[in-house]
């Protein structure tokens, strides 16, 4: 679906769509079904009653919501409005939720009942903030302030004193007139997405009306969605994948959302079943927890045709014959945009790619001086967009950092890779996790993988520590499966076979659990904290003895 530049706006595709599908269905989420009509309708009540209440065009709204249709209605009425929607983690609490309220120049906050607790203990270190919506919780896990503060939990009402408090349903069902506010433009902001920080302080990425559906609309185009689509998400709301890559792309294309609340391995492929899912995205954690399930006679009892999965897993053949369906993938970065793009019909033997890159996005692979490297070759993965609106607009309040990132011309990824002669991008690994051993490059991805493969291994993280040569040796952190055993000597049998002599863990230990971000990836400088006082006690592979083959 082309759509003019300056016609790029959410609230327009809203009310085109709505006009053109009327009562079909395009929302599922458990037993509840709402038609593209119900979307526009109970979107823009809602932004009648948020404009009411004082909401305007350019303000920042965070949101603090598991997966449930009122996110979507507040998405759309923000985006009605000409507000910027906010999404966070709903796992923060403390000085990092305060954080990025603060520094998104939040001045209302849209909250669940199970969540007003941690809302309230950070009030006080967020002086912006002047209002709180709450929403009563999907299960009734808690019951906290419901705006007078009868259902308060001790020391709520007075930490919420000096904010206004509203009902959700108050302002999404009551009587307000239409709201009349200033006109949306493709170049206003629509939402506020936040990296992991795995490095540093979290970046709000700022994404425009024009790009989002730039995107989407890339999405449609590449994947070939359809009017007979159903896409199906079970990833949370408050990441950009579940928005952007699926709820955006199904609105374009006149197909429908199917959404539940979390990933479960127990009901994932029922509720595929269930939904008529054709469409499907999944992280390589979801990946490898239904891989590894009994295989079952139900498998390719379902109507998907395509998966998504970044990265390619290793069992990509034996995952798409085992559940009848084609893998898609992508290399796209939350700070700039998409690069590269896999499609259901791409080249079979190109599994282990990106895809090819898109025509709206230029890539390069340079060298520590920003110079080409030739085809084949592993260097940082730049980009730089070829279309206006397609890439990202900044980091919100942090212009420098995205101005160092710039450099040369080209957005620098901070990952590693390599273009082959036919244009299709390799992922390699993220430059902070490669490992310089001895004069030799390792990438900790690579390491991992093989690690992973062995039977008792559930995670596994692979970093640098210091080494009395200078450069670093490798260590292994692994979580086992419950029941399983394993060893250091026995691990380093397992991987010798797979990797160069120089890749093999030096140091391995065990443990209960991994250090996690909000958004489920591992922070391995805690990790690499941890072990560095103590290597003397930890597994050494050279004290042990043992002699690898060259």
């Amino acid at each position: 679906m082309k759509i003019p530049l300056k016609e790029r706006t959410l609230a327009k595709l809203l009310q085109a769509k709505a006009a053109a599908n009327g009562d079909r269905t395009f929302l599922r989420f458990r037993d509840s079904t709402y038609s593209y009509r119900d979307a526009d309708r109970l979107s823009s009540q809602l932004a009648d009653g948020l404009y009411a209440a004082g909401i305007r065009h350019g303000q920042h709204v965070a949101v603090v919501l598991e997966n449930r249709p009122e996110v979507l209605w507040l998405h759309f009425a923000l985006a009605k409005i000409g507000a910027v929607t906010v999404p966070v983690n709903n796992a923060v609490k403390g000085d990092l939720l305060a954080y990025y309220l603060n520094q998104s120049d939040a001045v209302a906050l849209v909250v669940e009942d199970a969540y007003i607790e941690r809302c309230a203990a950070v009030r006080a270190q967020c002086p912006k903030l002047q209002t709180v919506i709450t929403l009563e919780s999907e299960d009734d896990v808690h019951a906290y302030v419901r705006g007078d503060g009868n259902d308060a939990a001790s020391g709520d009402v007075a930490t919420f004193e000096a904010t206004r408090v509203l009902d959700y349903h108050d302002l999404a069902n009551g009587q307000h007139p239409a709201h009349a506010g200033q006109a949306v433009r493709y170049d206003d902001m629509l939402h506020i997405l936040y990296t992991s920080g795995t490095t540093g302080a979290s970046k709000g990425s700022m994404v425009a009306n024009a790009t989002a559906l730039a995107v989407a609309n890339k999405y449609v185009q590449a994947y070939g969605y359809t009017r007979d689509d159903v896409l199906f998400t079970c990833l949370p709301l408050f990441h950009g994948n579940a928005m952007n890559c699926t709820v955006l792309p199904a609105l374009l294309a006149d197909a429908q959302v199917a959404m539940s609340r979390r990933f479960s391995a127990r009901s994932f492929w029922a509720d595929v079943r269930k939904f008529g899912a054709t469409q499907f995205t999944l992280l390589s954690a979801m990946t490898n927890i239904l891989w590894q399930l009994p295989q079952s006679p139900l498998d390719r009892e379902h109507k998907a045709r395509m998966c998504q999965i970044v990265p390619t897993p290793p069992f990509f053949h034996e995952f798409e014959q085992r559940y009848n369906l084609r893998i898609t993938s992508l290399y796209s970065l939350s700070d700039y945009g998409i690069a590269a793009m896999y499609g259901p019909d791409a080249p079979r033997e190109k599994w282990r790619s990106a895809g090819h890159v898109v025509p709206e996005m230029s890539v390069a692979i340079l060298d520590d001086d920003d110079l080409p490297l030739p085809a084949g070759e592993i260097g940082q993965i730049c980009m730089r967009g070829n279309e206006p609106w397609f890439s990202r607009q900044g980091y919100y309040n942090m212009p420098d950092a995205f101005t160092k990132a710039c450099r040369n011309l080209w957005f620098h990824t901070g990952d590693r890779g390599y273009l082959d002669p036919d244009g299709y991008l390799y992922f390699a690994d993220r430059m902070k996790e490669v490992i310089r051993r001895r004069g030799e490059n390792i990438s900790a991805v690579e390491v991992e993988n093989i690690i992973a493969q062995h039977p008792a291994v559930a995670h596994v993280a692979v970093f640098p520590v210091s080494s009395e040569f200078s450069e670093d040796e490798v260590m292994a952190t692994i979580v086992l499966r419950p029941g399983q055993t394993l060893d250091g000597a026995t691990l380093v049998r397992h991987c010798e076979p797979s990797m160069a002599y120089f890749m093999v863990p030096r140091y391995v230990e065990f443990a209960t659990e991994l250090p996690l971000t909000p958004t489920g990836k591992v922070e391995k400088y805690k990790l690499r904290e941890r072990a560095e006082p103590r290597l003397a006690d930890i597994w050494d592979r050279e004290k042990s003895g043992i002699v690898l083959r060259r």
